[in-house]
């Protein structure tokens, strides 16, 4: 069954914690969810750590707790520390009844510093097989606990081209699924469509953020950073008359391969220039009304 989902870093940035201070957690789920009616919402710095705890504050607002990003380690940690460092995450995970465990390799990672993302480490052929089979052994542990790791191909990490992504889906086995990231894949300088039909029988997981291509080729051009491209309107929801990603093909790809996990509007914008409240409704309807048109639901 198709869910609808957000993230609030489209109201409070994870990254750059500056970034909508000033908006109460309160506001961010009532307009997630009583106000605009995401079925779901992934996690934040807002959110309690205790799995109850976060259970209870979101479901207050009719939202359930859909997954989070969790970090690894493995370039520089062994498997079984990084084993050991997820259990807390797993717990959050479990009690919340989520599916999939959203990961990304952290440890050389740029998308939170001020260096240009131009600048994103890389791996060699025979480091991505090596990280692709320790990323393995951590998703098979997860799998035995009965959550699906989805990796998280993104902009300033090994993983963002549509090359790197084909030599990382090679480099894992059937433990590992993908997170599909439209506008991370069209940022990148990937063809969204190509790249979600090479790999949507391993995508479980979808991630509808859309992307303004003058900004992202200014980012490029100008050699900004990550963050820089995010305050200065990079990423934008579906539906944005100034977004280059055209959703309908990839709900169809969706539809075609009976994809039933979550499609979750993550987009984050500076709240102060772009309003929440009325971007996240745009995506929403415009998410729903496509995937009535495509079978989807």
């Amino acid at each position: 069954m198709i869910q609808f989902g957000t993230n609030p870093i489209a109201w409070a940035n994870d990254d750059d914690q500056t970034i909508g201070a000033t908006i109460s957690t309160d506001r961010i789920l009532e307009e997630a969810g009583r106000l605009i009616g995401f079925d779901g919402i992934e996690n934040g710095h807002r959110w309690p750590n205790d799995p109850a705890e976060l259970k209870a504050r979101l479901g207050a607002y009719g939202l359930k707790f859909i997954s989070g990003w969790y970090s690894t380690n493995l370039l520089v940690h062994s498997v079984a520390d990084e084993i050991e460092a997820v259990q807390d995450h797993l717990a959050k995970l479990k009690h919340n009844d989520c599916k999939v465990c959203i990961v990304c390799e952290t440890s050389n990672a740029i998308h939170g510093s001020d260096k240009p993302v131009n600048d994103r480490p890389t791996l060699t052929s025979d480091e991505m097989t090596a990280f692709g089979a320790k990323l393995e052994e951590f998703a098979q542990y997860l799998a035995d606990q009965g959550v699906t790791l989805v990796y998280h191909h993104h902009m300033g990490t090994i993983v963002e081209s549509p090359e790197e992504i084909d030599a990382f889906m090679a480099a894992t086995g059937p433990a590992t699924h993908l997170l599909f990231d439209a506008g991370h894949c069209a940022f990148g300088g990937g063809d969204p469509v190509a790249v979600l039909t090479k790999h949507v029988g391993r995508v479980r997981h979808f991630h509808a953020k859309n992307i303004r291509p003058a900004i992202t080729e200014k980012v490029r051009a100008e050699g900004l950073s990550f963050l820089q491209g995010v305050v200065q309107g990079a990423f934008t929801v579906p539906g944005d008359q100034e977004g280059g990603v055209d959703f309908k093909p990839l709900l169809q790809i969706l539809a075609d391969n009976n994809y039933d996990g979550w499609i979750v509007i993550e987009a984050e914008q500076d709240p102060e220039v772009r309003n929440p409240l009325l971007y996240q409704t745009l995506g929403l309807h415009t998410l729903k009304r496509i995937a009535t048109e495509t079978g989807l639901i």
